[in-house]
C-alpha cells in the first residue's frame, strides 16, 4: 500500500509541476547563465565543459553548483529503489521507507518548496524553515516609452532580500525544477555552450580579394554611440506601425525620431547624431549583462542590464569586381535573420570576434575575448541593388550580397556597402547576451542590423567618390 500511495505521489508531483512551469514567473536576470541546461537536458545531469572554453573561464565559473559532486549521491538514491522524479531529500526518503505518513510529509515538502530560489541549498533552507518569497510580476509597460525601464528601489530590496547559493555543495541534490517546485530560473537562453573561447576559433579571410577594375576605397559616417539614449523595441521597417512589433529592445544612431511610425517625410524632418548631415538611421538589439538584475519583468524575456556599445564604427566600403554607384535615398536594407534559431541558417550573418583578433570571426557563438580585449559585433549588408526599388516584400530581394567572389549578381549594379561594427566591455565569462525574440533563447546566430539611407544626395556622391578613387574618407 505504501509503494501505491507513493506512486501516486509521484504522478501527482508531476502533473503539479507541469501547471507551476507553465505559469512561471519571468526569470529573474541573476540566474546564472551556468545554471541553464539546453533543451532536452536534466538539470540534475552533469554539464561537461566545452573543449574549447578557456582556462581563465573555468576560473570563473560558480563555485555553488554541485552537480558533479552530486552525481554519487544521485547513484546511491537509485540503488535505494527511490524514484528518479524524488526531489532528493533525506527527509523524503525516511518518509519513503517508514510508509506511515508519507503523503502528508510529501505535500509539506511540495508546500516548503514554494517560492524557493533556485540557487538556494535544500538543507539551508530546511533549517531556515523555508525559502525567500518571491515578489509578484509586475504590470506589464504602459507603452514602448516605458520599455525597459523597472522600479529600482524594489529590486534592490529583491536582491537584498533574496538568499544566496552557498560558496559549498550541500549534503543533499539540489531539486529539479523538472521535479514539481517552481523555479525563478527559466531556460531562457543563452546556454554555456552558446560561448567559445576567440583563440579556438579558427582563422578565416573575411573580405573578397579587389581585382583590377575594383574599388578600394572607404567612407565612415561618424554618428556617436547614441549618448542621447535613444531606445525602442520598434523596427519600422519589418513591421510599421507596430509598437513592440520588434519583441525585443532597438539601440540607435543617427536619426533621432526613427520608431514604429517612421515615413520618409519623418525622417528628413527629424534631427541626427551623425555628423554632415546624414540623417540614416542605424540600428541593432542590444546587448545585455546578465549578471544584473534589470528588466527582470519583461514579458519578451530580455533581461539584464542594457550594454551602451565603447564605439560605433560605421563604414562603407567599395566592390571587388566594380565600382560602386550612388545609393538612392531612403534606400531600406536589413542583414542578419532575428529568428535564425528557428528558420535556418539561410539569412544568417552574425559576425562575433574581439578587438586584436578580427581575423577569427564566429558566426554562431558569442566570443569570450582575453583581458583587455572588448568584444565585437561585425555585420556586413547587402549592396548589390536591383536598379528600382527602395524596399521588397520581404525586405531582401531588392538588395543582395555579392558572391564569394565580390562579384554583383547580374541585374543588380554595386551600390557602397555598410559594414557595422560594435565594440563591448563586457563582464567576464558567459554573462551576456543579446536581446532576442523569446523562442530564440538568445542564440548569437540572430544578429542582425538595419539600415535607412537618409543622406543628402550631395553626401552619398562624395561617399561613391571616395571609395571609387580609393581613398579613405
Amino acid at each position: 500500500m505504501a509503494a501505491a500511495i507513493s506512486a501516486l505521489a509521484v504522478v501527482a508531483g508531476g502533473l503539479v509541476s507541469a501547471v507551476v512551469v507553465g505559469g512561471a514567473q519571468p526569470a529573474f536576470a541573476d540566474c546564472e547563465i551556468t545554471e541553464q541546461r539546453p533543451p532536452g537536458q536534466q538539470q540534475n545531469q552533469p554539464q561537461d565543459q566545452p573543449q574549447d572554453q578557456p582556462e581563465d573561464q573555468q576560473q570563473d565559473q560558480p563555485q555553488d553548483q554541485p552537480q558533479q559532486s552530486q552525481a554519487p549521491q544521485e547513484q546511491d538514491q537509485e540503488n535505494q529503489g527511490r524514484d528518479d522524479d524524488q526531489q532528493g531529500q533525506d527527509q523524503g526518503a525516511q518518509q519513503d521507507q517508514n510508509g506511515d505518513g508519507q503523503q502528508n510529509q510529501e505535500n509539506q515538502n511540495q508546500n516548503d518548496q514554494q517560492g524557493q530560489d533556485q540557487g538556494a541549498q535544500q538543507d539551508q533552507q530546511d533549517q531556515n524553515g523555508g525559502g525567500a518569497l518571491v515578489d509578484p510580476p509586475a504590470d506589464p509597460e504602459a507603452s514602448a516609452e516605458t520599455f525597459g525601464q523597472r522600479n529600482r528601489d524594489q529590486d534592490r530590496d529583491r536582491r537584498r532580500n533574496r538568499p544566496r547559493p552557498s560558496q559549498q555543495p550541500s549534503s543533499t541534490a539540489s531539486p529539479s525544477p523538472t521535479g514539481g517546485q517552481e523555479s525563478d530560473c527559466l531556460n531562457i537562453g543563452p546556454f554555456v555552450t552558446d560561448f567559445v573561447d576567440i583563440r579556438q576559433i579558427p582563422r578565416s579571410r573575411q573580405d573578397a580579394r579587389i581585382g583590377r577594375g575594383g574599388s578600394r576605397g572607404t567612407f565612415v559616417s561618424r554618428c556617436g554611440t547614441n549618448g542621447e539614449g535613444h531606445f525602442n523595441p520598434d523596427n519600422f521597417i519589418v513591421a510599421p506601425g507596430v509598437r513592440n512589433g520588434a519583441h525585443h529592445l532597438h539601440d540607435y544612431v543617427g536619426n533621432l525620431s526613427a520608431d514604429a511610425f517612421s515615413t520618409d517625410e519623418s525622417l528628413e524632418a527629424a534631427g541626427t547624431t551623425c555628423r554632415l548631415g546624414d540623417k540614416s538611421t542605424y540600428f541593432w538589439p542590444v546587448l545585455r549583462d546578465r549578471t544584473v538584475d534589470e528588466n527582470v519583468d519583461d514579458p519578451d524575456r530580455n533581461v539584464g542590464q542594457v550594454l551602451r556599445p565603447r564605439s560605433v564604427t560605421l563604414q562603407f566600403r567599395g566592390n571587388a569586381r566594380a565600382r560602386v554607384v550612388a545609393m538612392p535615398r531612403f534606400l531600406r536594407i536589413i542583414t542578419g535573420d532575428a529568428k535564425a534559431a528557428t528558420n535556418g541558417p539561410a539569412n544568417a550573418r552574425a559576425g562575433w570576434s574581439c578587438s586584436g583578433f578580427t581575423n577569427r570571426i564566429s558566426s554562431d557563438k558569442y566570443p569570450l575575448c582575453p583581458r583587455g580585449s572588448q568584444v565585437l559585433r561585425i555585420m556586413d549588408f547587402p549592396s548589390c541593388w536591383d536598379g528600382q526599388n527602395n524596399d521588397s516584400a520581404n525586405h531582401r530581394t531588392h538588395i543582395v550580397f555579392p558572391d564569394q567572389s565580390g562579384a554583383c549578381p547580374q541585374g543588380t549594379q554595386p551600390v557602397p556597402q555598410l559594414r557595422m561594427t560594435l565594440a563591448y566591455s563586457v563582464p567576464r565569462g558567459p554573462s551576456f547576451a543579446l536581446d532576442a525574440f523569446p523562442e530564440q533563447l538568445h542564440n548569437p546566430v540572430t544578429d542582425h542590423g538595419d539600415f535607412v539611407n537618409v543622406m543628402p544626395e550631395r553626401l552619398m556622391s562624395n561617399v561613391v567618390n571616395c571609395i571609387n578613387r580609393g581613398r579613405r574618407c
